[in-house]
């Protein structure tokens, strides 16, 4: 028999329905930034990391969009200008659009 979910009272593994709230509930911001030598950088803010899973998030997108980053402190940084292709990305992921600011 499968875990039940504290939050929700649904098992885990199958109806649990936390992260699906959890995403409508976020308001991502993305910017592009700067760095050394007029690299720039997609930095996206917003995500609370206590409900959803950052690293994993951090590891779609890169391989998504064939790129480098990182994910630390709350912010996921992916090297290069992926402004518009991260919002498309982000709402193929389960997001909804209207939370997502670029």
């Amino acid at each position: 028999m499968s875990e039940i979910c504290p939050k929700c009272g649904l098992p885990k593994d199958t109806l649990c329905i936390c992260e699906t709230i959890a995403k409508e509930e976020q308001k991502i911001k993305v910017d592009t930034v700067k760095r050394k030598f007029g690299k720039l950088a997609t930095v996206i803010t917003g995500i609370n990391e206590k409900d959803i899973n950052m690293k994993d998030l951090a590891k779609k997108l890169k391989s998504k969009l064939a790129c480098g980053g990182t994910a630390k402190g709350g912010v996921i940084e992916l090297q290069g200008d992926h402004k518009k292709r991260v919002k498309e990305e982000l709402v193929k992921l389960g997001f909804p659009m209207e939370t997502i600011e670029a």
